[in-house]
């Protein structure tokens, strides 16, 4: 979300970000609604004021002024739910430096690392050395799960777990505090991250026997979290923060679901797009200083990068277009691994710089040294998500006999350094 006033004095730059975004959005209705609104606020003051004016003589004027006031107040009352409404949709301005496209097509490569694998033996894509290591099971994961069901067995559940336990290892050591999130939560941290109300179609909403709760609270609607950024900010909706405890730095860790709703037909085999899935991600809170949070983009970035050089993973940085950023991005890269069976890079990170545009919808300010109250800036990138991040290892990392080397960095994790065929 925008501030109005922003949006009525940089209209022009409201309409180009709306335009090469590609977002349906009339911004001319929401400034004529804004006009009725500003309007119907000062009609309703003024009434007010002559209201208090009023002598106890003037009753029938008095009855006549309360009978206007209510069917003012409840006009504007609409007014402003579809003028709240509407504000939920407009889009966040971009960098200077984002690439102008009308898709994925016209995402910027900007960084490479690493050597692609060549492979003198026939490659197996993660679907058949899950089956012949005995690690994976989509067959029996989609009999018990439905469509994109899986297991993870064996060796592939202590390696997943290993994933987690070293991402969560690296953010630790760099400051970040470590928590692990509800993800069953409210309407709002949805509305508040700007995952509703566009991308409310792939999201899961919790099916509760309302008959049986006991209270109204029980029956309020709660939602499946597709990731943890959403309850992580929640955390500090209507919140003032000390300028000196920023930035926030955070790494949360939690299952993710999303019903993938509009990916039909894409990917359909194996663990690239599946409804549920862990993932350790970085949430970081700042002050309303552009330079101070570009720095911190980038170094989200680089948390990301280290992973997967570590891992040996060769990968790619894109800077995205804006047409495949979202509404509320400033600034957006993706980090995509190779991955063999694909003979392509997968993304398996989405770094994002979103200035105040999720913490006007939240309410989270800061409070500066001469006592300012700001809204402060929020970003947002992958550490680790997996299984996504175990299709690039187990094809990365095949042997000829048909084991899987284990990256040195997770051996003290997983306690081996192979997966050795099922003899």
């Amino acid at each position: 979300m925008l501030d109005i006033k922003f949006v009525r004095e940089n209209k022009d730059l409201i309409e180009d970000a709306v335009r090469k975004k590609g977002i349906n959005f009339d911004l001319d209705a929401l400034l004529a609604l804004d006009d009725k609104r500003r309007e119907l606020i000062k009609e309703t003051e003024e009434i007010r004021a002559l209201q208090k004016k009023m002598g106890a003589d003037q009753r029938d004027q008095a009855k006549e002024l309360k009978d206007k006031y209510t069917a003012l107040d409840y006009e504007l009352k609409g007014i402003e739910t579809e003028f709240e409404s509407m504000m939920l949709l407009v889009p966040n301005v971009f960098s200077s430096d984002t690439p102008i496209g009308a898709d994925c097509s016209g995402n910027q490569e900007i960084y490479k690392w690493g050597k692609i694998p060549e492979f003198d033996f026939d490659l197996k894509d993660h679907i058949q050395l899950g089956k012949d290591l005995d690690i994976i099971d989509i067959e029996i994961g989609t009999k018990v799960g439905g469509f994109r069901g899986y297991y993870l067995k064996n060796e592939a559940a202590i390696l997943q777990m290993a994933l987690v336990w070293y991402a969560l290892d690296k953010l630790r050591e760099k400051g970040y505090k470590l928590v692990i999130p509800p993800t069953i939560i409210k309407e709002f941290a949805l509305i508040g991250s700007g995952h509703f109300p566009t991308g409310k179609d792939n999201i899961y909403q919790v099916a509760a026997p309302r008959d049986l709760c006991q209270n109204e609270e029980d029956k309020e609607i709660k939602y499946l979290a597709g990731t943890s950024e959403s309850a992580l900010l929640a955390y500090y909706s209507n919140q003032i923060i000390e300028e000196k405890e920023l930035p926030l730095k955070m790494g949360g860790y939690s299952h993710c679901y999303r019903s993938e709703i509009g990916s039909y037909g894409k990917d359909t085999k194996g663990l690239y797009r599946v409804h549920e899935f862990m993932k350790v991600e970085q949430v970081i809170i700042c002050k309303d200083d552009l330079q101070e949070s570009l720095a911190i983009f980038e170094e989200l970035k680089n948390n990301a990068c280290e992973i997967l050089e570590e891992l040996g993973l060769p990968y790619r940085v894109l800077a995205i277009c804006t047409g495949d950023m979202g509404a509320g991005k400033y600034k957006m890269y993706d980090l995509e691994t190779w991955m063999p069976s694909r003979n392509a890079y997968g993304e398996t990170h989405s770094d994002s710089h979103l200035t105040d545009w999720q913490a006007r919808r939240l309410n989270i300010k800061y409070k500066d040294a001469d006592g300012n109250k700001k809204f402060v800036y929020t970003l947002n990138n992958t550490m680790v998500a997996s299984p996504r991040i175990l299709i690039a290892i187990l094809e990365n990392f095949q042997q000829p006999d048909g084991s899987i080397k284990i990256p040195k960095v997770l051996q003290k994790y997983t306690g081996f350094d192979r997966i050795h065929p099922v003899k």
